[in-house]
């Protein structure tokens, strides 16, 4: 809306509108999510390798990065469609501003996405080496196998910072005190070990019982931490008063209450107790209920601390 022009320099002053309602909307929250479904697996496959042999973990090598490749287009593709203008975004590879997270983050999304697709393609020849053989390809492949060791290195490497660049873009946002940086990006990164290990737990049927009390292990903890910081967002913030409106809309009697605590306990509480008593005897019908819980439980937990800091009118 024009408020009034100035003659002399030709400059027009306008009056800032707010959007009403909530912008980022469910396309972000699946956007975070599967992103740290496809990043989440890397790093906790990345940890059972280091730990154990392959042969512990049969499907492993082929399955992780698969599970990245799905999740990780998911992501970029609701990603694109939630742009106003998706044809644009070819100018963060044409004309890329290295001082903008989104261009660096989507830099590095790509090549992570990349290097993937190429883990994927030697996993599955050396998992299915009579398609290989058909093809004509196998020979080649397998006396290239180590490729696929070193690139996991850069692949593990790029994980960490895809998975967290998302809170520096949140924390970019002016007037959002809930969502500040270094705690985003801790959540983040928990949110990656929490779903990463519950998608691992998903496929290990086959795995020695060691891998699987570490899959425990590691879910255990990350939910742990996680909800710690939660509470401790919901009982003590108390840095900002826009934090503690926004905070209003899931405290006792608030619009988004019932779904943050359906969200800690379908993907905290729950999961924490199971994986807590699988790491000394594993039970695989709970961990996989516990996986599933974790998987939904996020989703709920990311799709109210997106939502409710937008729910507060900035003016």
């Amino acid at each position: 809306m024009v408020e009034h022009g100035i003659e002399a320099t030709q400059a027009i002053v306008t009056l800032d509108v707010p959007l009403p309602g909530i912008i980022w909307g469910w396309m972000i929250t699946l956007n975070m999510w599967a992103k740290s479904i496809g990043t989440g697996v890397v790093l906790v496959g990345a940890f059972l390798l280091h730990r154990h042999k392959k042969e512990d973990m049969p499907n492993l090598r082929w399955m992780m990065p698969l599970i990245s490749f799905i999740a990780l287009n998911v992501f970029l593709f609701f990603t694109l469609i939630d742009l106003h203008q998706p044809l644009r975004m070819i100018n963060i590879f044409l004309n890329p501003n290295w001082s903008s997270a989104i261009t660096v983050g989507a830099w590095m999304a790509s090549l992570f996405t990349g290097l993937i697709t190429l883990m994927m393609a030697i996993g599955f020849l050396d998992q299915h080496p009579d398609f290989g053989r058909h093809i004509g390809i196998a020979k080649s492949i397998r006396e290239k196998s180590d490729l696929y060791d070193k690139v996991f290195p850069f692949v593990v490497f790029l994980a960490l910072p895809v998975t967290m660049y998302t809170a520096i873009i949140m924390a970019q946002s002016s007037a959002r005190e809930l969502w500040v940086g270094a705690p985003e990006m801790i959540q983040m990164l928990l949110a990656a070990f929490m779903v990463g290990s519950a998608t691992l737990v998903l496929i290990s049927e086959k795995w020695s019982p060691d891998v699987k009390k570490d899959l425990a292990m590691i879910l255990a903890f990350s939910v742990a931490f996680s909800f710690t910081m939660y509470m401790g967002e919901y009982f003590f913030s108390f840095k900002a008063a826009e934090v503690e409106a926004t905070l209003a809309f899931v405290h006792s009697g608030g619009e988004y209450n019932t779904q943050f605590w359906f969200a800690m306990v379908l993907g905290y509480i729950i999961p924490f107790v199971i994986a807590k008593g699988s790491m000394r005897d594993y039970n695989p019908t709970l961990m996989r209920l516990a996986a599933i819980t974790t998987l939904i439980g996020l989703y709920m937990a990311k799709d109210v601390w997106l939502k409710i800091p937008q729910l507060l009118p900035l003016s």
